[in-house]
């Protein structure tokens, strides 16, 4: 046996009734008629009780003889099985899982902190309770390992002077990273007998070492960004200037003259701050 097999108990209200007709009846024949072959009966009674299981919703016994598996009963309601029986419960609800926050590095050996958020439950009873030891703290470790292997194949984010565009980050790529993620845990649990509902990033930054460098990189990346795109709007300012300047023949410039204008406008126009304009009141010579 190597799986789950469903097993259907007798009715256990029938049994239950017989119990307290067997316990209640014996105790009362024996104090009044005083003849003690009546305790054979409370016997019985007794024999019955622990075969005697409750099985509510979403939960399941997993049902032993002498370290003999007989089977799981899934069904809900009050039920009646050998008394010999070894009876373990296992719940079949969904449950989280929140990862601690855990120090891996990404795909460039940057060091980060992250954390998965895991939901899943018992699929197979046999798996989780056969073929690991304590399947709670199976999901546990496994998870910790995907989540160690799954930061190992991406980096934490893009940056151009590494060549990583259009590349599958931890930062930008959360659906990505979470399918990647959810299908590496489905493959580890498997052997468990558990189903992953989702999986998820729940955390997920630079470690402290790094975070401020990180922090000043990107800003660095995004001040270079917003400078290539003034320089870009620059450039085509300067130029339909001199070619409306040129076309209606407002003032006739020379070389000299016109790399002078456009050094001005590429000040003015790139400045950090507020250009302070200089008025010439002399001859255009001056």
């Amino acid at each position: 046996m190597s799986q789950e097999k469903s097993l259907k108990p007798s009715n256990g209200y029938l049994m239950l009734f017989l119990f307290l007709i067997l316990f209640l009846g014996s105790i009362a024949l024996i104090a009044t008629t005083g003849n003690p072959l009546w305790g054979i009966a409370f016997i019985i009674s007794i024999f019955i009780l622990p075969g005697l299981i409750l099985v509510n919703p979403n939960e399941s016994r997993v049902l032993l003889l002498f370290g003999d598996y007989k089977g799981t009963a899934k069904d809900n309601g009050l039920f009646w099985v050998n008394p010999f029986y070894t009876k373990k419960k296992i719940s079949l609800r969904a449950r989280n899982f929140d990862s601690e926050r855990l120090k891996v590095n990404d795909k460039l050996g940057n060091p980060v902190m992250i954390s998965t958020i895991l939901v899943w439950r018992v699929r197979d009873t046999y798996k989780a309770s056969f073929d690991v030891d304590i399947f709670e703290n199976f999901v546990v470790v496994q998870t910790d390992a995907a989540v160690r292997k799954l930061a190992s194949m991406y980096p934490y984010d893009n940056f151009a002077d590494e060549g990583l565009d259009e590349e599958i980050t931890l930062r930008s790529s959360m659906n990505e990273v979470s399918d990647a993620l959810e299908k590496e845990l489905e493959e580890r649990l498997e052997i468990a007998g558990i189903e992953v509902l989702e999986a998820r990033i729940g955390y997920l930054a630079y470690a402290n070492e790094i975070a401020s460098a990180m922090l000043k990189r990107q800003q660095a990346t995004a001040i270079v960004a917003a400078r290539h795109k003034i320089v870009e709007g620059a450039v085509s300012m300067v130029e339909m200037a001199l070619n409306e300047l040129s076309h209606k023949k407002i003032v006739e410039l020379d070389d000299e003259r016109r790399a002078a204008m456009v050094s001005n406008l590429m000040v003015v126009l790139c400045g950090d701050k507020d250009a302070t304009p200089v008025v010439n009141a002399g001859t255009l010579n001056q």
